[in-house]
Parts: C-alpha cells; sequence; structure tokens
C-alpha cells in the first residue's frame, strides 16, 4: 500500500520547548487536579463544563503535545521503515495505550449478580461499562491517534481539512442525538466515546506547530535560503482558533432549549435575550444556560476544542520563545515531560493517596503542602527513571 505524503522535513532530535511545555502541562494536571476539589481553591482552577477555565485548557495541551510528538515521529519512521511499517507501528501503540487505560480507568458500574449480568444487553453492558469511566484522557489519546492515522503523514491542507471534517461530524452528531446522550446518566467524561472528534483538533493543530518548529530548526542547504518565523503563524493560527470559537460559542444567545434549567438540551432557534450579541469572555462564566455552542469539556464541544487549540498554540509559543530562542528551561519541567505518560497514572495513584486525608474544607496553605509533597514524590520517582535512562512512550 503506498500513499503520498509531505514532504520530509529534517528536524533536530529533541525540540526543547516541547519537553518544556509537555512538562509544564503535566504540572499543570498535578495542580488543578489535585486541588481542584477543595472549597478554598479559586474556581478558574476547576471545571465548570459551561466556559474555559484554566484547569479546562490542561487535556487540549496534551492533545497538542501529542500531536506534535506523533507528527515527529511519524515522519522519521516513514523515512526508515516505509508506509507499512510506520502504520504497523502506530497500531501497535495505540492497541498498547488501550490496554494500559483499560487498567487505569477501567469500567463503570457493576453487576450484583449472575442474573442481572445475563440481562444485560450487549449495547447496555457497552453503555454501562464503557460509556463513562473508561473514556477519560488515555482512552482518548488513542483512538484519537488512531482516527488521525490516515492523515498524520500527509501534508497541510488535508490535514486541516480532516480537522475541521472531524469537527464538524461531531457538531452534526450533537444535534442529532450525543450532547443529550453524553449528559444522560451515566454522564460521559471529555466528550464520551465520541468525543475523539473533536479532540482531533488540538492533536492536528500539535502536527502544524511541529511542521513550523521543524522548518524554522532545519539547516540551510541553499546560499540565501531565509527561515519562517515559527512565532508567525504559530500565534496567527492562536488569535485566529480562539476568535473562531468564542464566536461561535455566542450563538448561545440565538439558541433557545429545553426548560432543564441545568443544561439546555437542543431546541429551536430563539434568542434566549433579546438585545445581546457578545457572549462573556471565554474565561468568564457565561449569565445564559449552556447548550451545544457552550464551551466545555463535558460535552467535548467544538467551541471548546477549537479554543483549546487555539490556546495551546499561544502557550506553546511562549516556550519557543523562552526554550528555543532564549535557551531557558527547567530540569523539574524536562522531568515531568519526559515520563508523562507514568507521570499521569502516578499522579492518579498518589491524588488518591493523600487526599484520604485532606479534607475538601481543608485551608488553602494545608491543601497546597499537601499537593506539594504529591508532585514532589513523583518527580522523585520520575528522575530516579531519569538516571537510570527510563522513558516509556506509548
Amino acid at each position: 500500500m503506498s500513499q503520498s505524503v509531505s514532504p520530509p522535513v529534517v528536524a533536530p532530535l529533541r525540540v526543547v520547548s516541547l519537553d518544556q511545555f509537555r512538562g509544564w502541562t503535566v504540572l499543570a494536571m498535578a495542580f488543578v487536579n489535585y486541588l481542584g476539589s477543595f472549597k478554598e481553591v479559586l474556581p478558574v482552577f476547576k471545571h465548570h463544563h459551561s466556559y474555559f477555565s484554566f484547569a479546562d485548557a490542561v487535556m487540549p495541551q496534551f492533545f497538542f503535545a501529542v500531536g506534535f510528538a506523533y507528527r515527529l515521529t511519524f515522519v522519521k519512521n516513514l523515512e526508515r521503515l516505509g508506509w507499512s511499517g510506520a502504520v504497523a507501528r502506530v497500531v501497535r501503540r495505540v492497541l498498547g495505550l488501550f490496554l494500559i487505560a483499560l487498567i487505569v480507568h477501567q469500567l463503570s458500574g457493576s453487576v450484583g449478580n449472575w442474573e442481572d449480568l445475563k440481562r444485560l444487553t450487549f449495547s447496555e453492558f457497552l453503555e454501562k461499562a464503557c460509556k463513562r469511566s473508561l473514556f477519560q484522557t488515555l482512552t482518548h489519546i488513542a483512538v484519537t491517534s488512531l482516527w488521525v492515522l490516515p492523515v498524520i503523514g500527509l501534508g497541510f491542507g488535508p490535514r486541516l481539512l480532516f480537522a475541521a471534517g472531524s469537527g464538524l461530524l461531531h457538531l452534526w452528531l450533537s444535534f442529532r442525538f450525543n450532547y443529550q446522550w453524553v449528559h444522560a446518566d451515566p454522564t460521559g467524561i471529555d466528550g464520551g466515546p465520541l468525543g475523539f472528534l473533536t479532540w482531533t483538533i488540538p492533536l492536528i493543530f500539535g502536527t502544524f506547530a511541529w511542521d513550523w518548529t521543524a522548518q524554522a530548526n532545519a539547516p540551510v542547504i541553499h546560499p540565501g535560503q531565509s527561515k519562517k518565523d515559527p512565532l508567525v503563524p504559530i500565534l496567527g493560527w492562536a488569535v485566529g482558533l480562539m476568535l473562531l470559537a468564542y464566536g461561535l460559542s455566542c450563538l448561545n444567545l440565538q439558541y433557545s432549549s429545553s426548560t432543564d434549567p441545568k443544561i439546555h438540551l437542543p431546541g429551536q432557534w430563539a434568542p434566549n435575550e433579546a438585545g445581546r450579541i457578545f457572549l462573556e469572555p471565554p474565561f468568564y462564566p457565561p449569565t445564559e444556560p449552556k447548550n451545544i455552542w457552550t464551551m466545555s469539556q463535558r460535552a467535548g464541544s467544538l467551541t471548546y476544542l477549537l479554543f483549546g487549540a487555539g490556546f495551546s498554540l499561544a502557550t506553546y509559543a511562549v516556550f519557543v520563545v523562552l526554550s528555543d530562542r532564549l535557551k531557558w528551561s527547567w530540569s523539574v519541567l524536562a522531568t515531568l515531560g519526559g515520563n508523562a505518560l507514568v507521570a499521569y497514572i502516578l499522579l492518579g495513584m498518589l491524588e488518591d493517596t493523600f487526599h484520604k486525608y485532606t479534607p475538601k474544607d481543608s485551608p488553602l496553605w494545608f491543601a497546597v503542602s499537601t499537593w506539594v509533597m504529591e508532585i514532589s514524590l513523583c518527580w522523585a520517582i520520575l528522575r530516579t527513571l531519569e538516571k537510570q535512562g527510563v522513558r516509556i512512550r506509548m
């Protein structure tokens, strides 16, 4: 099987800005996952599923980093192994990651006895067991990586069209049934089983960031050859995506829903509030009820992932300046980002351990102190693995 691919780009073995960006993302994840449940912590560090908080910025950044590394390794494997070899390696890694996800996230629900199990139809089993707990971060990364495999080696245009098509397909399915289904009991997490369609967006833009960064770092071959500044497309697309996401989220004001006071489900086009054009900015809670246009991590909404992709680009631009240009790096971020999969699993286990004796109404100083203990212990383990040259990637 052969397939045309975009021209290979010569890139350095390590991209320091990516290492630092990934480490920052792990640190931010540890912070919001551990401290987000405490009463004294500011709302911006918690998930609300109605606007774009600091907590909501973390998971899109993981997918952005995955896309960056995915494109980098696929192009290299393509040169060494050919199309079939590179694809086979991706499939093996995806299957391995899915098995790890099954162990880490596990299945939802349970049955009390044999008769209860026999009464379950296959579709009921899938909804009860797989809809909620299983479809979290690692599963979404595995499924999304497999979904984008047909275009990961192609040029800018096909990848952009694939990201747009995936987002629009998710929007159409949301209108048809998915938005209501994700919010129905058992409530979905991170967009539920169909969330991979919109998680495709930050992942694909991570592949673009690799292209732009690699082209800027590639050696000059021809005299007079000029290099393009990667910050120009990175920041340009960052601003464009965030503005597009905010503009679409303002459709909240023109779209009526059901009478449910908590979750407004698909209904008829009609102004929610006469005279208003613009919704509150993405970092502020909206006064209007939630609906399909709301930036929601739980729904995996198109607006949320568009804004998340733009915000990830903007955040990565900071590390391009700090790490690639000013040559600044922090060893703590390098250690956390170097073994991100191990860090994810360790932090989940340590969070459960420390939370047992850190009540939700603890004073802020106590909650932060226990978080420092958690992240320090995680760093110490990762640092030991780093010294031994152990890096686990999927």
